[in-house]
C-alpha cells in the first residue's frame, strides 16, 4: 500500500464482536508511584542495615528441606506456633525420606495445633514424595521448579531461594504487602505487584535483605492495627499519611 494513499482507504470495519473496550482493555494498568526519591530509598535501607546487618527468619529449621516444610506450614499461622510443631517433628523427620516413612496420619499429629493441618501433612507428604521421586531428595534451586511442589506458591518459593540459597528475592507476605502500600515504597494491588516494584527500587547492595527487614518491620514496628511511629527509625524519612511522628512535626 502506497504511503500517499489517503488514511481513508485505510480504514477497516471492526472485526465482528470486538468493541471499542477492547483496546482500552489492552492498555496496560498503571500502578501506583513510590513516593520516595533514590538517595531516600538508599537512607531507608542504610537505616534497616545498620540496625540489623544480617536479619534472620524467625521460622525454625535445619537445612534446605526443614525449611522449605516449615515455610509451607507458616500459611495462615504464626511463626510461633509452627515452630513449637516442627522443633520436634525436625529432630525425627528431617529429610524427605523420613518424612516419608513417619506418615500423613503421624504427620498430622504432630502437626494438629497448625491451622490447615489435615491439608498441610498432605501436601507435606506429597512434596517429600516428588523431592524422591523427581529432584533427588533435593530441594531444588529453581522458583519454577519449588513451585511445581504441593503447598507451594511464589511466596514459599521465594523465601527458600533467598534463606536457603542465598537469592535475592523478595518474598511479599501480609506485613510486607501492608508496608508497601502504607508508607509507599512499593505500591502495588497485588503481592506480585509489590514483589516486582520493590525489585525497582531497592538498592542491589541491600537487596538480599530487603524483604527480612520489611517483614520484621511490619511484623514489630509498623503494625496493622497501629504503626508504632514513636519507635520507628525511619519516621523522619516515612511519608505515609498515618506518620504520627511527621503530623506532630508540622
Amino acid at each position: 500500500m502506497s504511503e500517499n494513499q489517503p488514511k481513508s482507504a485505510t480504514r477497516r470495519k471492526p472485526a465482528a464482536g470486538r468493541t471499542t473496550t477492547a483496546k482500552a482493555a489492552s492498555v496496560p494498568r498503571r500502578t501506583a508511584r513510590p513516593r520516595y526519591t533514590r538517595a531516600e530509598f538508599h537512607a531507608i535501607f542504610a537505616r534497616f542495615h545498620a540496625a540489623n546487618p544480617e536479619p534472620k527468619g524467625e521460622l525454625h529449621y535445619v537445612n534446605p528441606y526443614t525449611l522449605l516444610v516449615a515455610v509451607a506450614l507458616s500459611a495462615q499461622a504464626t511463626d510461633v506456633g509452627v515452630n513449637k510443631a516442627t522443633r520436634p517433628l525436625f529432630e525425627i523427620a528431617d529429610t524427605p525420606e523420613k518424612m516419608v516413612a513417619l506418615g500423613e496420619d503421624r504427620l498430622r499429629d504432630a502437626i494438629k495445633t497448625i491451622g490447615l493441618y489435615r491439608n498441610k501433612a498432605k501436601n507435606v507428604i506429597a512434596l517429600s514424595e516428588i523431592l524422591i521421586d523427581r529432584f533427588g531428595s533435593e530441594v531444588p534451586q529453581e522458583r519454577e521448579a519449588l513451585e511445581t511442589l504441593p503447598g507451594v506458591g511464589r511466596k514459599t518459593a521465594n523465601v527458600v531461594l533467598n534463606i536457603a540459597f542465598g537469592m535475592p528475592t523478595i518474598a511479599v507476605d501480609t506485613h510486607l504487602f501492608r508496608l508497601g502500600n502504607r508508607i509507599g515504597v512499593a505500591p502495588g494491588k497485588t503481592p506480585l505487584e509489590v514483589e516486582k516494584a520493590l525489585e525497582k527500587v531497592v538498592p542491589p547492595e541491600f537487596l538480599l535483605h530487603a524483604h527480612h527487614w520489611l517483614i520484621l518491620h511490619g511484623r514489630y514496628i509498623c503494625k496493622a492495627r497501629r504503626p508504632e511511629c514513636e519507635k520507628c527509625l525511619i519516621a523522619d524519612l516515612c511519608k505515609s499519611p498515618e506518620n504520627t511522628r511527621r503530623a506532630d512535626a508540622a
